[in-house]
């Protein structure tokens, strides 16, 4: 029972990072070289690794239930919850955005009839199975990470042949800067850490393994699939990696790469789905119904005003709300080493040094990732 809660909390974290911006990191790569992008994953990964299990040490350290709002308001005040509840529902809603548009745009490669009605339908069914609950979605977390982690070790396995080390020693600085955003989005996935607790129940000493996990799990998949798609398409490699393989595998690898897709973003949707409901729930004592019409439909309405440019919303989520949740997770762990009201299953010692340029790097990104957009 311990190890079924525990791969239930593992698939969790795996299935809320793994999503739609797999499809962006090639192409961001591709621009600017392997080594670089090589460079960037080990950097991001250990940063937001590190974001993560400072964030799953302020849970372990904190009684009750709450979300990151109801954390920035315990231990940094009024100010606090208002600043971190802000960056949340931006980011939440902002990755939501990124869903709906990458899941319709999936099922329409599948099954035709554009991308709009298959957006209303993705969004329909994935409101539903938000508004059923955890125990669901834990269980089909399992499944659906399964399939996320086969289908790409296929596109590996099947591409191998085809592929050429020269694709992956162009190295161009002008777009240095340029995989940043998109990786860091990809990476992130914070968001299920309290359900993870939640789920584990006494099982909390098991924690700190499954975030770890969790965390390299993904990161390590993303690099292979980005070996082997710049490997067979290099400068070729298009803004959806899915369209740079068609010439090479056929028709057929746009139905199995969709299919990816739709898992991908469907299983963040819903567990992303779920945390934002509760914190409109637990932490803005909302009742559940209108927690769930607020969590689900906000992201659904700015859809359907026209905001619909895929490139645009993920890199603003990805280094705007990224790095200004990173820097709150930050200032909030550390009054909870102090104030916090129960000891910790585990707990991290991180000299300032470390902690200040984990924030620089944030700052940075956010800077760059605004002069970029606007």
């Amino acid at each position: 029972m311990k190890n079924k809660k525990f791969l239930y909390a593992l698939t969790t974290l795996v299935g809320m990072i793994i999503g739609v911006g797999i499809f962006g990191i090639p192409y961001a790569v591709a621009q600017a070289g392997f080594l670089i992008g090589v460079f960037y994953f080990g950097l991001l990964t250990g940063a937001v690794l590190l974001i993560h299990l400072l964030y799953g040490e302020i849970v372990l350290r904190t009684p009750g239930q709450h979300r990151l709002v109801g954390y920035g308001e315990k231990y940094l005040g009024a100010f606090g919850k208002k600043a971190t509840g802000a960056i949340i529902i931006f980011e939440f809603y902002g990755a939501m955005l990124v869903y709906i548009i990458a899941g319709g745009h999936f099922l329409n490669l599948i099954f035709g009839g554009g991308d709009n009605l298959w957006a209303m339908i993705f969004f329909a069914f994935g409101a539903l199975l938000i508004l059923l609950g955890l125990r669901f979605i834990s269980l089909s977390e399992l499944f659906m990470t399964i399939f996320l982690i086969m289908i790409p070790i296929a596109f590996i396995i099947k591409g191998a042949p085809l592929w050429h080390f020269v694709n992956l020693s162009k190295i161009n600085w002008a777009k240095f800067f340029l995989p940043y955003g998109v990786i860091f989005f990809s990476l992130t996935g914070g968001a299920a850490i309290p359900e993870m607790r939640q789920i584990l129940g006494n099982d909390e000493p098991k924690l700190k393994k499954a975030i770890v996990l969790g965390t390299l799990i993904p990161a390590v998949l993303y690099l292979l699939l980005v070996l082997a798609i710049l490997g067979l398409t290099g400068d070729s490699t298009t803004e959806n990696a899915l369209d740079g393989l068609t010439a090479i595998f056929g028709r057929s690898t746009v139905i199995v790469g969709s299919v990816f897709g739709f898992l991908a973003v469907f299983s963040s949707f819903l567990v992303l789905g779920l945390n934002l409901r509760r914190v409109f729930w637990l932490d803005y004592k909302l009742n559940r119904f209108l927690a769930w019409v607020l969590a689900c439909f906000a992201p659904l309405a700015i859809y359907l005003l026209g905001v619909n440019n895929f490139i645009f919303v993920i890199g603003l989520v990805g280094a705007l709300a990224g790095g200004l949740e990173g820097i709150i997770i930050i200032l909030i762990w550390q009054k909870a080493k102090k104030a916090g009201e129960r000891r910790p299953e585990y707990s991290l010692k991180i000299g300032r040094i470390i902690l200040y340029g984990l924030i620089l790097l944030f700052v940075l990104g956010i800077i760059y990732q605004l002069v970029y957009l606007f």
